[in-house]
Order: structure tokens, then C-alpha cells, then sequence
């Protein structure tokens, strides 16, 4: 019995697999934290983009389009 707890005790082949684990959830909860803080900014620059686009597609003349011309 008591070979088998020294056994157990010395064996370390699932200790790296735990450590990885570890390592992986530290970082994601660092990038949660990141990302949180940088919601409002990353949100702000979507609407000035989705903004500028809005306007972009707007024709100039007043948002109608001129009719195309016929060929005589």
C-alpha cells in the first residue's frame, strides 16, 4: 500500500496538463478584463464608422438620383 501512495506521490506526468490549464484561464480572464474596459471605446468607433457610412451612401443633390438619360 504504502508503495503505491509514494507511487502516486512521485508521479507528475498530469501536473503539466494542469499547469497549461491554469496558464489558458489566466488568460482569458485577462483578455475579459481588457476587452471589458475597452467596450465603450470599441463600441464609439463602430458607430462613427457605421455614422460615415450612413453618409457616404447618401447621393449627393439630396438622397434622389438624377433619371438616366436616353439616347436620342
Amino acid at each position: 500500500m504504502f508503495k503505491f501512495v509514494n507511487k502516486l506521490r512521485r508521479n507528475e506526468e498530469g501536473a503539466t496538463a494542469i499547469e497549461y490549464g491554469l496558464i489558458a484561464a489566466l488568460i482569458a480572464i485577462g483578455l475579459i478584463a481588457a476587452l471589458g474596459s475597452l467596450e465603450d471605446s470599441i463600441s464609439g468607433n463602430f458607430n462613427n464608422i457605421g455614422t460615415a457610412l450612413d453618409g457616404a451612401a447618401t447621393p449627393a443633390g439630396g438622397g434622389e438620383e438624377a433619371p438616366a438619360e436616353t439616347p436620342a
